[in-house]
């Protein structure tokens, strides 16, 4: 099937992602019965295909609209549903989990309207929030497995995430207002530019009009 007539959902990526989301049921219940080194691994699996969907999207030149709206969400749902996790199985602060929810409900509050328009784009603070914090999650479980003695050091890197998780919430936020303004001057500047362009009743293309005066 050709590029043309593909649906926009319908991409290799995309069917990553979806591999994220089904991944993210066992992941959670292994995490929950005491990390062991099956927890790790298929937790490395989970986090991974974030970066090979979007390998995979420039590679395969298959970046889609769908794609770009089910992504963050596979992101922040599974990153959510494995801290509260990490939480009930008492290796993830409370208070960071609390931190880490108010900042997505705010995000899905007030940004969701101008991400679905297509008005905003993963900022570079958000891609440095989410590497921070899956790396965070990552080695807190490893260490929980195998090396006990480093939870407190990995908790340390766990904070440092949380404060890029709350700093790319504003960002976004702050993006998403100012969204409506630029999408309307930008409509304005559209819609300027055939009256300018057009040369005025009378008047050769490419020659001024004469004077009125």
């Amino acid at each position: 099937m050709s590029t043309s007539r593909r649906p926009d959902w319908a991409t290799i990526p995309n069917l990553v992602t979806l591999v994220r989301f089904v991944l993210l049921a066992p992941v959670c219940a292994l995490l929950l019965d005491s990390p062991d080194t099956l927890a790790v691994v298929l937790l490395l699996a989970w986090a991974s295909t974030d970066w090979i969907d979007g390998m995979l999207a420039r590679a395969l030149d298959q970046t889609s609209r769908t794609g770009e709206i089910i992504d963050p969400i596979a992101d922040r749902l599974g990153l959510a549903a494995i801290t509260a996790t990490l939480a009930v199985a008492g290796l993830l602060p409370w208070l960071a989990l609390i931190i880490i929810v108010v900042a997505d409900v705010a995000m899905v509050l007030l940004a969701t309207r101008a991400a679905l328009g297509g008005r905003l784009e993963v900022s570079r603070i958000g891609k440095a929030r989410t590497f921070a914090l899956m790396t965070s999650v990552f080695l807190l479980v490893a260490a929980a497995a195998w090396a006990p003695g480093l939870l407190g050091a990995v908790r340390v890197l766990l904070w440092i995430s949380v404060v890029l998780h709350v700093l790319s919430a504003v960002d976004y936020i702050l993006r998403a207002t100012r969204a409506p303004a630029q999408a309307q001057i930008q409509d304005r500047a559209q819609a300027q530019t055939p009256e300018q362009a057009r040369p005025e009743d009378g008047a050769p293309a490419g020659e001024e009009p004469p004077s009125r005066r």
